[in-house]
């Protein structure tokens, strides 16, 4: 039969679904020429509509070497490179694509996702508006634009691309969910209720800034979950012998992230006489300093950002990891997808994500009696893994700078400070309410709170001249170095936390240089992490247990001056003693952790 009648008949069978049939004809036209254009080009869109986007690479990359100036190969080719996560080459290709084509719409538009995760946000942006330009009433164009825009903190301009998105497709559930965290945001409270309606349809994390529902938080981790695709197990129940155990800290955020700072204290003290230590990042280097301590601190740093989920795998199980540790949950960056193929005999999610992640290949979650207490593991698809003090590793090492003038800070020379220097997405509108209580109760008062996006900014302004406040009584703190930031937390009087989501680091900093932190324990994990650092600095009388507890506590607090010195006092005597700054006795009761699990 002639060649030409092989390959019809291939695309026949790939035309009607029968792809082991297109396949064989597709190879036996290539087994009697090697470089049939048609067969490579055919069999690497068959590759690639299999998942087999490797295969499909190799397939396409020979076709379009046959015929550097056919599009469609161009384009499977690109497509094929983007989807085994090869993004540099994938760009590549795209260019070669729209030398070829220049008004090829998906060229455009794939540019603009790759460019976005590879968070070149202004390239990214100027892709997608050239899509745009081809095809103003794409939905996913203005869905990713919002995504961009997000990113950029430009909250006002990435909300209007989600409502653009949902104004041409109603049903498009990834704008919804994106729609909900820029409401959040923005302290758009109004648009904040409107959106509680819709979530189901929200991601994870963007949940916990709405609702402490634990079994919502359940429920929406596990459907995220079931999204990765299920695979199956690399590591199938070997036994290693290894003279030490290895653990793998997998996590996207190696760089300026507080993942990263609270991580290398521990990383640098590890037992090597009984624990191998790897890092495995799968982020974009940001040549940080803390990168760098990080990279010195492991045994071994792999910087796997450059390779797909299940490649990382693949490395992992190569390695014989013993126990792989995920810092990222369901957080933007993490690659939770990782963890689908088994590669360890015990997957452990920690410290990133305050919450299940409702996978069932992970096997424990590492909490403490506090956030994840023994009552809430019907919550958790993980095993709870509880530590003696808090879950929460901190970093005893820090400098505090020299501490600046309220001057220099914008702040009044006399008067009450209250603080929270939390992301404004944390700031809802009942704990507002509060605040905004507290600055009428409390004569020449002040809230410092830290400097959001512009459109944020003005909300917040709005929001306390709505409730009878002079807009000037927010004073809002810039950027600054480390040392500095922690040192100007001591011209502050109190420490107001935020309710369902907690300050988490930033609790920790304020407790650190000194400032009381009074917190209202919430339901679920993120609602209390606060009250496990305070517990484990020894202040308890500084949880309370309910939001009008909170406010009267607050407003006592101002009141009484010689109160609070003396919390501030028994802070300062505590730092010392109590565990939370106890960077070894972490270390070693983690590592008990360990231990229990590897002899499980």
């Amino acid at each position: 039969m002639a060649l030409c009648q092989l390959f019809e008949q291939g695309v026949a069978a790939h035309r009607a679904g029968r792809l082991d049939q297109a396949e064989k004809l597709y190879r036996q036209v290539l087994r009697a020429d090697a470089g049939s254009f048609p067969a490579l080009h055919m069999l690497g869109f068959l590759k690639a509509q299999q998942g087999r986007y490797d295969e499909a690479v190799t397939f396409l990359n020979k076709a379009v070497r046959q015929n550097p100036a056919d599009a469609a190969a161009l384009a499977h080719y690109a497509h094929a490179l983007m989807a085994a996560q090869r993004f540099d080459d994938a760009l590549a290709a795209y260019d070669r694509l729209l030398a070829v084509q220049p008004a090829h719409f998906e060229a455009h538009y794939n540019r603009g996702v790759i460019l976005s995760q590879q968070q070149k946000h202004q390239e990214a942006l100027a892709a997608l508006d050239q899509a745009l330009k081809l095809q103003p009433n794409a939905a996913a164009v203005h869905f990713n634009r919002g995504v961009v825009l997000a990113e950029q903190e430009r909250h006002r301009e990435a909300l209007q691309a989600y409502d653009q998105t949902l104004a041409l497709d109603p049903s498009y559930t990834p704008a919804i969910a994106n729609r909900a965290m820029v409401a959040l945001s923005l302290c758009e409270w109004d648009r904040v209720a409107q959106f509680g309606a819709e979530q189901t349809m929200m991601p994870p994390l963007t949940f916990m800034g709405y609702s402490d529902d634990k079994a919502m938080q359940l429920a929406l981790a596990s459907a995220a979950a079931r999204a990765l695709a299920p695979q199956p197990p690399l590591w199938t129940g070997e036994r290693y012998r290894h003279d030490r155990i290895r653990l793998a800290y997998v996590s996207a955020d190696f760089r300026e992230h507080a993942v990263a700072f609270q991580l290398a204290p521990l990383i640098e003290r590890h037992d090597r006489t009984r624990f191998q230590v790897i890092g495995i990042s799968t982020g974009l280097s940001d040549d940080s300093p803390v990168r760098a301590r990080l990279g010195k601190a492991f045994d071994r740093f792999h910087d796997f950002s450059a390779l797909n989920s299940d490649e990382i795998a693949r490395r992992l199980r190569e390695m014989e990891v013993d126990i792989a540790i995920d810092l990222g949950g369901h957080t933007g960056l993490s690659r939770l997808q990782i963890f689908s193929h088994r590669p360890a005999p015990a997957q452990v999610t920690w410290l990133g994500y305050p919450g299940t992640t409702g996978a069932p290949f992970m096997d424990y979650l590492i909490g403490d009696r506090v956030v994840t207490p023994p009552e809430d593991q019907p919550f958790y698809s993980e095993k709870l893994i509880e530590l003696p003090d808090t879950y929460f590793p901190t970093d005893p090492a820090r400098t505090i700078g020299a501490i600046p003038s309220r001057t220099d800070e914008g702040l009044p020379e006399q008067g009450f400070i209250f603080c929270s220097f939390n992301n404004a997405w944390k700031i809802t509108r009942p704990v507002f309410d509060i605040w905004m209580r507290l600055l009428a109760e409390v004569p020449g008062s002040v809230l410092w709170l830290k400097q959001p996006p512009a459109d944020t900014h003005v909300n917040l302004e709005r929001e306390a001249a709505a409730r009878g406040i002079n807009p000037a009584r927010l004073v809002f703190a810039g950027d600054a170095p480390p040392d500095v930031h922690l040192a100007r937390h001591q011209l502050a009087d109190l420490f107001l936390d935020t309710l369902p989501y907690n300050a988490h680091t930033t609790a920790a900093d304020a407790l650190w240089a000194g400032l009381p932190v009074l917190t209202c324990k919430g339901n679920a994990f993120a609602g209390r992490v606060a009250a496990s650092l305070l517990g484990a600095v020894d202040l308890p009388e500084m949880v309370t247990e309910s939001l009008p507890a909170y406010e009267a506590l607050a407003l006592a607090l101002a009141r009484d001056p010689a109160r609070l010195q003396a919390v501030k006092d028994r802070l300062a005597r505590n730092l010392a003693t109590t565990p939370l700054f106890d960077a070894d006795r972490f270390r070693q009761s983690i590592e008990a952790a360990y231990l229990r699990m590897h002899a499980r």
